[in-house]
């Protein structure tokens, strides 16, 4: 594992002032923590991030639209979005246990190249007129299953790659790029379409994981650590997992407390509705862009200011808090009539799941043994893909019910009483510190 230089000054020299300035201190304790950064393999690794972070949202925006421009049909889109679901479920999960019985420098390397390809093969259907909406939908369940390989070996390796007081800044850093990507992205894309065109936003991302694959290659290699014969990555080994998360409260709490705050909390699928009544004066289109926008916002101003929360060693009781902000602030915009106070209630939303997906991501990877962070990566990814999608369905069928604003408020009054409630029954959590 590559560390970073130190150095230490001998008993009989002076120490030397700190000619920096007192307030720059003080703003480094409160912008983002960039110590990881000082350590080589996880910078590689970062910065890889930074390049696929936009290019994977250019595919993100291409096959939608390309389903769309064929089929005239928003069904379509929807059908080819669960297509992905499935594939992403049952590798992530498998993948989980691969990551824990071979190098996951080497899993990476092939899941990385995987879906280089794919992206490729985008790009060739697209650019040769193909216009086959099942040919598009076979590439994003295979894009789906190299992805799901792919993100428990990445998210396992960052604890090799710095030590456990850094893991808190390292999620924070990687969280804060990808948030970004979701805000950039979908915006490059928008501009790019009538410039390029659509196929070459495919041909954009393939060239972007080149530079994911190289930096990976850069990595060094990591092994399991326990030095057994490397295992057979089957069911037993997936159930191994689940058992071991029961067995573990902490663990168990994480992940229940995502779930709290993804499907009783998460109000997307209202957006639409929201926008077309509640504040159409202000104009649809601004209302739905500004909606959506205000999240992944509030998460990219929360990673920018990740200094002031991510030293913290209370990591439970980040979590609990930064989940309760959630409810509060999901409340807060389904009660507002007015289109700048939800935008601002959606924001500070953002910056409370910024805190969440920090600490929750630190303690999955401080608590579990190496031998088991695949597998406890593998259900994360799950959690973070199916709760949302879950969410959609409960809140879309209580909008319809009872009314987009009302759905939107007695979810987020659900999510602060039952994660109170958790976290008084099972002290594992409030008692958690890295």
């Amino acid at each position: 594992m590559d560390t970073s230089e130190s150095s230490t000054a001998s008993p009989d020299e002076a120490p030397v002032p700190d000619e920096t300035p007192a307030r720059d201190g003080a703003r480094r304790r409160w912008v983002m923590d960039t110590r990881p950064l000082r350590r080589p393999a996880y910078r590689r690794l970062w910065s890889s991030t930074v390049v696929t972070a936009v290019g994977s949202q250019l595919t993100a925006v291409a096959v939608p639209k390309q389903i769309y421009d064929i089929t005239g049909s928003s069904a379509w889109v929807g059908t080819a979005s669960l297509a992905g679901l499935l594939p992403l479920i049952v590798f992530a999960l498998w993948g989980g246990a691969v990551a824990d019985t071979m190098d996951r420098r080497k899993l990476l390397l092939i899941t990385n190249t995987g879906i280089a390809v794919t992206s490729l093969l985008f790009w060739v259907q697209a650019v040769t007129g193909l216009e086959s909406v099942a040919v598009l939908m076979l590439l994003l369940a295979l894009q789906q299953a190299f992805w799901g390989l792919n993100a428990p070996a990445r998210n396992a390796s960052i604890a090799r790659l710095v030590p456990a007081d850094e893991l808190a800044a390292a999620n924070a850093l990687g969280s804060t790029v990808i948030q970004t990507g979701q805000v950039v992205g979908p915006l490059l894309a928008g501009a790019l379409i009538p410039v390029v065109g659509l196929p070459e936003l495919y041909l954009v991302d393939a060239l972007a994981l080149c530079v994911t694959v190289w930096a990976v290659y850069k990595l060094p290699a990591l092994p399991p650590l326990t030095g057994t014969a490397v295992r057979r990555a089957g069911v037993r080994e997936v159930v191994a997992g689940f058992r071991y998360i029961a067995g573990h409260k902490v663990l168990l709490l994480s992940f229940l407390a995502d779930i709290v705050a993804m499907v009783l909390g998460m109000p997307r699928a209202l957006f639409p509705q929201l926008a077309a009544e509640t504040y159409a004066p202000w104009g649809e289109g601004l209302a739905l862009g500004l909606l959506f926008a205000a999240v992944p916002v509030g998460a990219v101003a929360g990673g920018l200011f990740s200094g002031t929360f991510s030293r913290a060693r209370r990591h439970g009781w980040m979590v609990i808090g930064a989940v309760v902000v959630w409810g509060a602030a999901v409340t807060g915009f389904g009660l507002s009539g007015n289109l700048w106070l939800a935008v601002a209630f959606l924001a500070v939303a953002g910056v409370a799941d910024m805190v969440s997906m920090v600490f929750r991501g630190a303690i999955l990877l401080s608590a579990a043994t190496d031998e088991m962070r695949g597998r406890m990566q593998g259900v994360f990814t799950v959690v973070v893909a199916g709760g949302p999608r879950l969410a959609d369905v409960l809140h879309g069928g209580a909008g319809s019910a009872f009314g987009a604003g009302e759905a939107v408020a007695g979810g987020g009054v659900l999510v602060v009483v039952v994660m109170l409630a958790l976290a008084a029954a099972v002290p594992a959590l409030r008692r958690y510190r890295v």
